[in-house]
């Protein structure tokens, strides 16, 4: 699906509010550029995913099953480090994307130029987080005693390897809030191609988990350089300026909110993994993992591609166009609905054949564990579309409250539950707990977009939508006990036939005429966007 800036063109016979002020009429450059950049994101994602698929098999096998998931979760232990930096890069792209059409440029120089002097005084807190994390690493993921020391040297590579891409983020954030994302085409691709070779060959080689953090510096490394001269070829106005303590407050401020928003959202999405290897073993951690690959994949192809939404929807929020808003969160929240309705149910019929053919039918947790990862999955795609609107209009503040209350809900469910029912469990506590955010970040957005009621027919709609998803999960979860695929070509054909068959069924059954043709017109305005100039 495609959840860009181009959601800012207005569709054919959409009235657009009247803005408070002044400001450019919309350009069919603008539509054009922010397709891109979806398509940037999209081709760098599948280009990963597909690395992914290639080497995960023989990571499992040339680790094993223990060690691969000590790697699965000290990638997520070294993730919570990120959050103690600030977040300035983030906060730069926010601020970028609303000062797009700033007439003074030394105005987001000095918004640059803040976000690094934010970033250097945070970094010796970054550093001895890391140094922490480093030496308490083998206890806090339950390592067996002859792994301490690989392990404490896997982390600290990771832990350089953040502090590099942090670097790293200052010029793609500078890209990616100018609505310049596509600039990028193909470049990530090919960096994860390049990991993906050096990952295979440090465990062919023998050098295990260290050789696989080692190859993440080198990734980091190449990353930071690449965007910091594509920022520079494509961004005019690209340097860094001497900040004035207004712009380093305003910036730090914002940065202190989406730190602790970072590190709520690494405690709720990656907490899972920790858990399950402290109370089951790091074993299970690998049926875990690998048995939400698919939904993992397909989450991320989702995240990237709505997060190209924000320049543009910041570009309407800064505007005060509040209505426009309205409507274009309408739009992202039914196409978010009909993406994870079809791919759900694809998953969900075809995840157990997709294992088998992998990495074997002893590393799928179960129909029930299935289903379970894919609503989880699906709960955190629109709890995700409502936290980019809230963080959007620059209003962090209550979603970080409300993520600090579901947090300590969701590990108390998660941590009971995991000890009781193991991985079953566990995604029940999942579930439970993250049920706070759908509830309170709704609430939030209809505060930031200063849009308070919701009516008979808008909740009619949302139980319809909600009836066709459970027809087609449930339909799908009982069908996949007797679909087995037995080759890749017929699994491919399968699920290629699965994806058209549930969006046409989910778009017949789900919404409202109304919102069927506004889906269908946007995905030809996106399709347009995307044509070859003449």
């Amino acid at each position: 699906m495609g959840t860009d800036a181009r959601f800012a063109a207005p569709l054919p016979g959409t009235p657009a509010a009247a803005p408070a002020t002044p400001r450019a009429p919309a350009t069919p450059a603008l539509t054009r550029r922010a397709s891109l950049s979806a398509v940037a994101s999209l081709l760098d994602y599948t280009v990963k995913a597909g690395v992914s698929l290639v080497i995960t098999p023989l990571l499992v096998t040339g680790l094993g099953r223990t060690v691969y998931g000590l790697w699965e979760m000290l990638g997520r232990l070294v993730g919570y480090m990120s959050a103690a930096d600030g977040r300035p890069t983030e906060a730069l792209r926010l601020v970028t994307a609303q000062q797009q059409s700033a007439a003074d440029p030394d105005v987001n120089r000095r918004s640059v130029g803040a976000a690094l002097m934010v970033w250097l005084s945070l970094l010796p807190l970054v550093v001895l987080v890391g140094a922490v994390l480093t030496w308490f690493a083998p206890r806090i993921i339950n390592a067996p005693p002859e792994t301490h020391g690989m392990v404490r040297l896997t982390c600290a590579l990771l832990v350089v390897a953040g502090l590099l891409g942090g670097l790293g983020a200052v010029p793609e954030s500078v890209l990616r809030g100018m609505n310049l994302g596509y600039k990028r085409m193909g470049l990530q691709a090919a960096l994860s191609i390049v990991w993906g070779a050096l990952a295979a060959w440090a465990v062919h080689t023998g050098l295990g988990l260290a050789g696989l953090g080692g190859s993440q510096i080198v990734r980091a490394a190449i990353t930071g350089a690449c965007f910091w001269l594509l920022v520079r070829k494509y961004v005019a106005w690209f340097r860094v300026a001497r900040p004035t303590r207004a712009d380093v407050k305003r910036l730090l401020s914002m940065s202190v909110w989406l730190s602790a928003g970072d590190l709520i959202a690494k405690l709720l999405l990656a907490s899972d993994v920790l858990i399950l290897g402290a109370v089951v073993s790091p074993a299970a951690v690998t049926t875990f993992v690998l048995t939400g690959y698919a939904a993992r994949t397909g989450m991320g192809i989702f995240v990237f591609t709505a997060g190209s939404a924000m320049p543009g929807l910041g570009g309407v929020l800064g505007g005060r166009q509040f209505s426009r808003a309205v409507q274009l969160r309408r739009e992202l929240l039914t196409l978010t609905w009909l993406f994870v309705t079809a791919l759900g149910a694809t998953i969900l019929l075809w995840n157990r054949s997709f294992l088998s053919l992998w990495v074997g039918a002893h590393n799928y947790a179960g129909p029930w564990v299935d289903l379970l990862i894919v609503l989880v999955i699906a709960q955190t795609a629109f709890i995700r579309i409502d936290s980019y609107i809230i963080d959007a209009a620059l209003r962090p503040r209550g979603r970080i409250v409300i993520g600090a209350i579901t947090v300590v809900a969701t590990l108390a469910l998660g941590i009971t539950l995991t000890h009781a029912l193991g991985i079953l469990g566990l995604c029940l506590g999942m579930l439970a707990g993250r049920a706070i955010q759908s509830v309170s970040y709704p609430l939030i957005v209809r505060s930031c977009l200063q849009h308070q009621t919701r009516g008979a027919a808008e909740r009619l709609a949302a139980l319809r939508l909600a009836a066709t998803t459970a027809l087609l999960y449930g339909g799908a979860n009982l069908a996949s006990r007797w679909i087995v695929a037995p080759t890749w070509a017929v699994w491919a054909a399968g699920v290629a036939l699965s994806v058209a068959l549930c969006a046409g069924v989910a778009l017949l059954l789900g919404p409202t005429p109304g919102d069927r043709r506004a889906i269908l017109t946007r995905i030809r305005v996106v399709v347009a966007g995307l044509r070859p100039r003449s």
